[in-house]
């Protein structure tokens, strides 16, 4: 069963950074996509990050330039770090994993991001 395990999130001013680790365990990343999602209670999920087996990344426009998908396969922990955070930024972020890119899915607890203004 694949585990993923969200830390780093937390509250910080606008324009400041934080970085998200997820740790994953029982997932081969060599042949599996994983990316970041986030979601505000009450408003459909986002997809912010995205990064293939390959390592090819793909970010939503609202993040392009100031996020920055990794992982560190030796570690099994994938990451985000996020630059000039906006107030817009505020949401529950969530690490996803996908085996083999396909459809299915397993996914974190969420770690909450709080941009004040």
């Amino acid at each position: 069963q694949v585990q993923l395990m969200e830390s780093g999130g937390g509250s910080v001013q606008a324009g400041g950074s934080l970085k998200l680790s997820c740790d994953v365990s029982q997932y081969t990343y060599t042949t599996g996509c994983m990316a970041w999602l986030r979601q505000v209670e009450g408003m459909r999920r986002e997809m912010v990050a995205h990064i293939d087996s390959d390592g090819s990344t793909f970010y939503a426009d609202s993040v392009k330039g100031r996020f920055t998908i990794s992982k560190d396969n030796a570690k099994n922990t994938l990451y985000l770090q996020m630059n000039s955070l906006k107030p817009e930024d505020t949401a529950m972020y969530y690490c996803v994993a996908y085996p083999g890119c396909g459809t299915t899915q397993y996914w974190g607890q969420g770690t909450q991001v709080t941009v004040s203004s």
